[in-house]
């Protein structure tokens, strides 16, 4: 049987069209599940930490024993969770347990 260029180029038109959603929700499932990094320019400037036990407590006076990103009102994450979701850092993920010099409860 031979193909012409035309029935190639339709079979590969549909072949990518019916790809291109798998491909975007997968970039998008792996940009949800990304991680701050703690050499994030906006992490290194609010201070953060995954581990809230090593917040350098002369550079942020106002850390208090037992603050954590899990009981911020910026997270976004469950209760219980490991990472969730915070307002400052977008589609990022922040430890639970870490900190920043934003952490507010109220």
């Amino acid at each position: 049987m031979k193909t012409s260029r035309r029935h190639f180029l339709h079979h590969v038109m549909v072949v990518g069209a019916g790809m291109a959603p798998a491909l975007i929700l997968s970039r998008a499932a792996r940009a949800a599940d990304e991680k701050v990094s703690e050499s994030d320019p906006t992490a290194k400037s609010l201070g953060y930490v995954e581990d809230a036990t090593r917040v350098d407590k002369a550079r942020f006076p106002a850390y208090a024993a037992g603050q954590r990103c899990g009981t911020c009102s910026l997270f976004q994450g469950k209760s219980g969770d490991a990472w969730g979701g915070c307002v400052l850092f977008g589609a990022k993920l922040v430890a639970s347990g870490g900190w920043c010099s934003s952490y507010t409860n109220s």
